[in-house]
């Protein structure tokens, strides 16, 4: 029997822009929205709860551990019962996460809140790359994925001066009300808009559930070597740069930079507006590298070893052109976003679910570490005063993920055995 999700695409670019990627486009701009707003309310959560550096990396970073920990059970879902009803489901605890973060007045209760926030956009990415693949060429992969990214770097940008000049007029618990709500609308935009489309069958073996013959799909995916040697060097890479993003590239801005919040608003813009050209740029740059006989992964690999380059000149305190460096940073720790491409190009349609999940959720424990670890780093150097943090304690934090990451992108350039499918 022919499998209906390979079937001809019967529906126009322009019904599917509007129908499947401005729906999952919009819930990506929700998830990423969600995953640096703190990186501007930082100071009024810190002066209105009263947080210590390792009290708000570990709250904030609740977010990444809830994100990492639903990703391998999200894989089989989607891969079952498809990216629609996923995801609208999923939008609906964001929406109750967001309602309690709103009304939180501790630490714990905001960290709860957070993780509630994690689990309900966990899937906003995930769902949007699997329906993807059930829709587009997959020669087109590269190009739309790179369209959902750009979704979500317009979240971070909203997070950035547009949030900075909205918390001057409400509070930071209003903004996480209208959170909630537009969570709850893009929601029933995802249910009554986007269509159906039949999942690949699974070629189950004699005496196995289908919920088993997913469960064991994963040994395909994590006893892949290609998986381990790509995913590794993304993933470690990954943590520092989403660690930033949501929370740390700011502190580091008012701290060694000496920027004022407005300043730190504007290079936070820059950031993601970095990022936002790299999502749209290099998927553009991966789909006409293609043609000529370049895989992928090259500009994935040489995007990340820029990204690492430009983080040695925050470590060494290279504060003449901050903003330049934000946005450096924005645009060369884009091209990690490469690597979903490259995993769904190399796995069967039927499992790209399950290996899209299993990168994220690797690349978000990474972030939890990372965040968290940051704080505690920093926490060991004394304050400077005026709610200031150690420079030095920032130097340190940076210098030992750094170390982590050149780790892994060696790892990476390893030479290696035939068989392990990279180029």
């Amino acid at each position: 029997m022919a499998d209906p999700s390979s079937a001809p695409l019967k529906k126009s670019a322009g019904v599917l822009v509007m129908t499947v990627l401005a729906p999952f486009g919009i819930g990506y701009y929700m998830s990423y929205l969600f995953r640096t707003v703190n990186a501007i309310i930082s100071p009024q959560l810190v002066a209105d709860v009263g947080l210590t550096p390792g009290d708000l990396g570990l709250m904030t970073s609740a977010y990444f551990i809830t994100f990492a920990a639903v990703q391998l059970p999200l894989g089989i879902i989607l891969d079952r019962f498809g990216p629609r009803k996923v995801q609208a489901a999923l939008l609906i605890v964001a929406a109750l996460g967001a309602s309690l973060f709103a009304v939180g007045t501790d630490a714990i209760t905001l960290a709860v809140g957070r993780g509630l926030i994690g689990i309900g956009v966990s899937g906003c990415l995930m769902a949007a790359l699997k329906a993807n693949v059930l829709w587009f060429p997959k020669e087109k992969i590269p190009m739309v994925n790179g369209i959902i990214f750009a979704c979500g770097t317009f979240g971070a940008l909203s997070s950035t001066v547009p949030l900075e000049v909205l918390i001057q007029s409400v509070d930071w618990r209003t903004v996480f009300w209208w959170l909630s709500g537009i969570s709850v609308f893009s929601a029933l935009l995802i249910f009554f808009v986007v269509p159906e489309r039949p999942q690949a069958a699974q070629a189950g073996i004699a005496g196995q559930s289908a919920f088993t013959a997913q469960i064991n799909d994963l040994k395909t995916v994590y006893g892949s070597v290609f998986f381990w040697r790509l995913s590794l060097m993304v993933v470690l890479h990954n943590g520092v740069f989403l660690a930033y993003q949501a929370l740390w590239a700011a502190p580091w801005l008012r701290d060694v930079a000496g920027f004022d919040r407005a300043a730190v608003a504007d290079a936070m813009f820059m950031f993601n507006a970095g990022m936002f050209a790299g999502v749209l740029s290099v998927g553009f740059l991966a789909e006409r590298l293609q043609r000529l006989g370049v895989p992928t992964v090259v500009p994935a690999a040489v995007g990340i070893f820029l990204s690492i380059f430009v983080q040695v000149l925050f470590a060494a305190g290279w504060t003449d052109y901050p903003t330049l460096l934000c946005t450096l940073f924005g645009y060369f720790g884009a091209t990690a976003t490469l690597a979903y491409a490259v995993l769904n190009q190399h796995f069967p349609q039927n499992l790209t679910g399950r290996v899209n999940t299993a990168q994220n959720m690797l690349s978000f424990i990474a972030a939890f570490a990372v965040q968290w670890l940051v704080g505690v780093i920093i926490g060991y150097y004394p304050s400077p005063g005026d709610g200031l943090y150690s420079a030095d304690g920032h130097q340190s934090a940076l210098i030992v993920f750094i170390g982590i990451e050149i780790a892994g992108f060696v790892f990476f350039l390893w030479p290696r055995r035939r068989g392990d499918g990279l180029p």
